[in-house]
């Protein structure tokens, strides 16, 4: 299938081929007719998939063909709702790119820079506002943004959203919108959570599903069984030995992340972090250094790194598995893009095996191990972790032993109420 076939204006088709596609991914095929037509949606769709495109071509093709000129209206048209700043400036940049060549204007909004500049784009008069919902909520209780006209709005990466503690402001932001409008809602996976979320403003949706839980054919996975100890040594032998111009390695925390990032330019190997601590003006040269080759290694947490969309990146690392493993998903996902290849690699040491187990079984396949010489797991570090698993099942066990239900005799049922009835008249005598 083309994408002339989709139903796309000339205009749209035209910045489409300009960046150089032909054939719209799996999720752009099925949600753009359907947004097309006017359906609310419900998508689930992760990372790499091309999703952003399947609800921004639509969109910008419905609101160029409703009003072609923009004329004096200032009222914001469309509002498109993301978790991080990466991807709400991801988000921005594919409207940008595919509204090129109509009247239509947009700008993005997110915490953790100056809120004056965006205040004065707004005044200008936009009709897509992509945004984060803290500094959304700020602008709209300072009266700078006026949610009322909206027509189109979608909710990216909406299980994330859950993660962060985003419920409250999204249901805040609904109650902002009018009634009538076309929803949009894209998430990687739908916990029940997600789908009373759904159930609560999309109107009779067409549901889309594109390979949920499932990673690329083009990314190539294998594990190193490692001793923890030895875990920064194997990566810097990795980078420099392969000589990786382009990583992008995850870790859990924000100070493991600065930790790793120091060692890595010890080891003369040029590296940035980027986590929430971060300055997102620091955020951004990361990224642009890391994208322009002047860094090699961008070191990330699992938060900062989503929605980054970083062209034919060849290698990702998983440094420290997620203690989530839909998260593996969402990190290779970073490499084997848009029919490029990938490579994928974990280094994971004794205590982490429990977590690659939970991975394989959401992947429904076993990654292949390959144990390098002079940094396999060391054998105390295994008897460690198993130790500490036994411990683990031993307290589920008692924590389960705990949470049965009384199954005493009938004496000591009846004795029960009389403890009651005694400490409820004693209650009466205080109080009388």
């Amino acid at each position: 299938m083309s994408f002339e076939k989709l139903g796309l204006s000339a205009e749209i088709l035209r910045a489409v081929a300009d960046q150089g596609y032909t054939s719209p991914t799996p999720v752009q095929a099925q949600s753009i007719p359907n947004i097309l037509e006017g359906h609310d949606v419900l998508a689930g769709a992760q990372t790499g998939t091309g999703k952003t495109a399947g609800f921004t071509l639509p969109m910008l093709n419905i609101m160029q063909k409703k009003h072609p000129e923009r004329g004096h209206k200032k009222n914001i048209r469309a509002l498109v709702l993301t978790p991080t700043r990466e991807l709400a400036a991801q988000v921005a940049e594919s409207v940008v790119t595919y509204g090129k060549y109509t009247s239509i204007r947009s700008t993005v909004v997110f915490g953790g820079v100056g809120i004056n500049p965006q205040i004065q784009k707004l005044r200008r008069g936009i009709d897509i506002l992509v945004a984060t919902p803290g500094r959304l909520l700020d602008l709209a209780n300072q009266g700078e943004v006026d949610l009322s006209q909206i027509e189109f709005f979608v909710l990216d990466e909406a299980d994330r959203m859950l993660d962060m503690g985003f419920i409250h402001d999204i249901r805040r932001v609904l109650k902002l919108l009018p009634q009538k409008r076309q929803n949009l809602l894209f998430s990687a996976t739908f916990s029940e959570e997600i789908k009373k979320l759904a159930q609560g403003f999309l109107k009779s949706p067409t549901y889309v599903e594109v390979a949920r839980n499932e990673t690329s054919h083009q990314v190539t996975q294998v594990v190193h069984p490692v001793s923890k100890a030895k875990k920064r040594a194997l990566l810097s032998k990795l980078i420099s030995e392969g000589e990786w111009q382009q990583v992008l390695v995850f870790t859990k925390t924000k100070h493991g992340a600065n930790r790793l990032t120091k060692q890595l330019e010890s080891d003369g190997i040029g590296a940035a972090a980027i986590h929430g601590n971060k300055s997102q003006t620091a955020r951004t040269k990361a990224l642009a250094g890391f994208k322009a080759g002047n860094i090699r290694v961008l070191v990330a947490t699992d938060i900062a790194a989503r929605g980054l969309d970083i062209d034919q990146l060849p290698h990702v690392v998983n440094y420290e598995l997620p203690n989530v493993s839909e998260d593996y998903v969402h990190r290779i996902g970073r490499t084997g893009r848009a029919g490029n290849t990938g490579e994928a690699i974990s280094l994971v040491s004794a205590d982490e095996d429990k977590l690659l187990h939970g991975i394989e079984r959401l992947i429904k396949k076993a990654i292949r191990k390959v144990a390098i010489a002079g940094f396999e797991p060391d054998p105390e570090d295994i008897k460690v972790a198993q130790k500490e698993a036994q411990a683990q099942k031993q307290r589920r066990s008692s924590h389960q032993r705990r949470r049965r239900p009384n199954t005493g005799n009938a004496n000591s049922a009846n004795r029960k109420p009389k403890q009651n009835r005694s400490r409820a008249s004693g209650n009466r005598s205080r109080n009388g």
